[in-house]
């Protein structure tokens, strides 16, 4: 309880600060005619923002499959004014929108285009009460759709930023995805300095009025472990070594191994087959597995105690029948980057006191896996906010929206982009250049 009630403590500290740090930064763009007026559009078009999150659902998109959703978003650019857009190698679609100043910083928002979802899912959007529901309403058809609410405010009041704002559409963030379209944009560009992720929206599952924001990284290693034996008839070749049975010696070690709670480290052996038939000793086996944490370190050294596992049982399973070792060969499926963020970055406070200066309660910071496990991993300033609404059931067929105080995200977007990127006229940027 002391602990817990110390880490509260901590945070209402750490909030307050935040918001008074920028205090005088949003005092200042609130104040200007053109800001005031892009929040009221924002807020007035509500139910436009609304209508487009649903025709962006309803554009299947499944990871590796992004093409139709991104043809159409390149589309919508165009449509708001953008000349400087293309499609990466990798898929992404990147739209610039040129600051006034050569020394100004360069800002990517970003949210998703893909979904967890096969080519053949229904997303036909349906309303049921004030809720929407639809594969992929909020994860993240509500980040695409609020980066299209932020950039027309800017467009339609003339709103010039001093650095340069990258909007991107990026490919391959869900699952196997692996986080590949975001990985391609910072390998191809060395120009970034400040890097946020739209995606998802607020639970109802906080209090109402509270919110959260990421700002450090859950990193993660995804493995697939295949155990392969000579196999044969469970009665003629009893005594040969069994992959099955190699494979539970390793979930049987691996479950009994411990992991740190700080930084809290998991892990989960998620998906397991083998065998051929029923009086059959299994030639073959595979086990899928997760494992995370906010520390690099951390889950390198729980991977090397788990990939030791898988080895010794499959040596274990030979020598209990006087054999060879079974076979352990291990192929990795994902790598998304832990980052060293922080809860009280430059990205985080500057989001909390756009929120804060919109009359809400300050944002807490948490952890999660997202596009910004890249740019954090690499000590790139980055966040992922919520896009506004809340929302639930996200990769399931349950999904559902409901645009609760929607407005909130897009002006929260848009309020941080400009204090992070600077205004004509000032204030001047906070994110600084880091070339």
């Amino acid at each position: 309880m002391v602990c817990l009630l110390s880490a509260v403590f901590a945070f209402v500290a750490h909030a307050a600060d935040a918001a008074s740090k920028h205090q005088a930064v949003f005092k200042t763009l609130s104040s200007k005619p053109a800001v005031k007026a892009a929040l009221e559009q924002i807020r007035r078009e509500d139910e436009r923002t609304l209508r487009e999150q649903i025709e962006i659902s309803e554009i299947p998109a499944p990871s590796r499959k992004e093409e139709v959703r991104a043809k159409d978003y390149l589309r919508r650019l165009h449509e708001l004014g953008l000349t400087e857009i293309a499609t990466d190698s990798e898929g992404n679609v990147i739209a610039r929108r040129p600051g006034t100043s050569r020394n100004g910083p360069t800002l990517v928002l970003a949210a998703h285009l893909d979904t967890v979802f096969s080519p053949d899912t229904d997303v036909k959007v349906r309303k049921e009460g004030n809720r929407y529901h639809g594969a992929g309403i909020s994860d993240d058809a509500r980040g695409l759709t609020v980066l299209l609410t932020v950039l027309r405010s800017m467009q339609e009041n003339k709103l010039r930023t001093q650095g340069d704002v990258l909007f991107v559409a990026t490919v391959g963030e869900e699952g196997l995805g692996n986080l590949r379209g975001v990985k391609a944009l910072f390998r191809d560009r060395k120009d970034i300095d400040g890097f946020i992720s739209v995606d998802g929206t607020d639970s109802p599952r906080l209090p109402a009025g509270e919110s959260e924001v990421v700002a450090r990284a859950v990193g993660s290693h995804r493995w697939q472990i295949t155990f392969t034996g000579p196999g044969g008839h469970s009665y003629e070749n009893f005594g040969t070594p069994s992959a099955v049975h190699a494979m539970g010696r390793a979930i049987s070690a691996i479950s009994d191994l411990q992991a740190p709670t700080e930084p809290k480290t998991t892990f989960t052996v998620s998906i397991v087959s083998g065998g051929t038939a029923i009086n059959a000793i299994a030639e073959e086996a595979q086990l899928q597995l997760d494992i995370r944490s906010e520390s690099a370190s951390a889950l390198a050294a729980l991977e090397e105690q788990i990939l030791a596992a898988a080895e010794r049982a499959g040596a274990e399973e030979g020598k209990r029948w006087g054999a060879a070792p079974v076979k352990v060969e291990r192929t990795l499926l994902g790598d998304r980057p832990a980052g060293a963020g922080s809860s009280d970055s430059l990205m985080a406070s500057t989001w909390i006191g756009a929120m804060v200066a919109l009359g809400q309660k300050p944002p807490m910071p948490v952890a999660g896996s997202t596009d910004s496990n890249v740019p954090l991993g690499l000590g790139i300033p980055a966040i992922t906010a919520s896009g506004g609404g809340i929302g639930d059931k996200a990769h399931s067929l349950n999904e559902w929206y409901e645009p609760v105080n929607a407005w909130l995200g897009p002006q929260g977007l848009l309020l941080t982009t400009l204090a992070l990127a600077g205004i004509e006229g000032g204030p001047q940027p906070l994110l600084p250049r880091r070339r």
